[in-house]
């Protein structure tokens, strides 16, 4: 079989392209910033040019001024810009431009399963989840030690 390798910067350059046509463009999620909500070479986020006002707990895709493409989580919208967050991470990144923001997700494909606004999982990771950033090492900890690895 021949593969072809292609740069990630360039293969996402493209969907930026499709996605800010208005089209809805959909991606297998690389990285681990967004777990536990997203898990890397499992799930897909599925996203298009924003249509309104982004808010705390919406899910972007943006680009850095160093030109790498990430998505993550709004978690403050302040006057200077957007502050970001994985679902993994603690640390607050920001504040960036609203011009560095091309996409929100609009759904993801989780384990095979649709989830989109209003699903359980969804509400859970933008509005509870969101809001408990300092205390997610202690959650996941506990997780992890009531519930294993397994579950």
């Amino acid at each position: 079989m021949d593969v072809k390798q292609v740069d990630t910067r360039e293969y996402v350059s493209v969907l930026r392209g499709i996605a800010e046509e208005g089209k809805v463009v959909s991606m297998l999620i690389a990285g681990s910033s967004m777990a536990p909500f997203l898990c890397h070479n499992r799930d897909y986020i599925y996203f298009t040019k924003p249509e309104r006002e982004l808010r705390r707990g919406d899910m972007v895709f943006y680009q850095r001024d160093s030109g790498q493409y990430v998505m993550h989580r709004i978690y403050r919208v302040k006057h200077e810009g957007y502050y970001m967050v994985g679902d993994a991470q603690t640390q607050i990144e920001g504040p960036l431009r609203r011009d560095q923001i091309f996409a929100v997700i609009t759904q993801v494909k989780r384990d095979g399963k649709m989830i989109r606004p209003g699903d359980f999982w969804w509400e859970f990771f933008e509005h509870i989840w969101i809001r408990i950033v300092p205390a997610r090492r202690i959650v996941t900890a506990l997780y992890g030690m009531l519930w294993g690895k397994n579950h």
